[in-house]
């Protein structure tokens, strides 16, 4: 067996010709039964921290389901199409930091 050495390239740029952008995890929700499939999708963001993302692929344009994520997250997730059907459409999303919630006052004092 023919040892093969192995060479450090973390400091070094990829050169296959091939811009690698930040590499975030894909979930494939074709296979997922359309009665779960927003529920899926909810959960996925929900575990999101700042600063992470993930690929949705879906059968579809997924408009009601980015409509659906900013009503409950509004502003929290950068949404961008990396490719648009026919078969496949791929949406990358980027969590932001959660929307602050402003302190409610408890002093029932006037």
């Amino acid at each position: 067996m023919q040892n093969i050495p192995l060479t450090d390239v973390s400091n070094e740029a990829c050169t296959c010709g091939v811009l690698h952008e930040e590499e975030y995890p894909a979930l494939d929700v074709r296979g997922i039964p359309h009665a779960i499939r927003h529920g899926v999708v909810f959960g996925a963001l929900d575990s999101l921290a700042p600063g992470s993302g993930l690929i949705l692929v879906a059968p579809h344009d997924p408009l009601p389901l980015l409509a659906q994520i900013d009503q409950r997250t509004p502003g929290r997730f950068t949404v961008t199409y990396l490719t648009s059907g026919p078969d496949a459409w791929h949406l990358q999303f980027v969590c932001g930091e959660p929307a602050s919630v402003e302190s409610v006052s408890t002093d029932i004092r006037r």
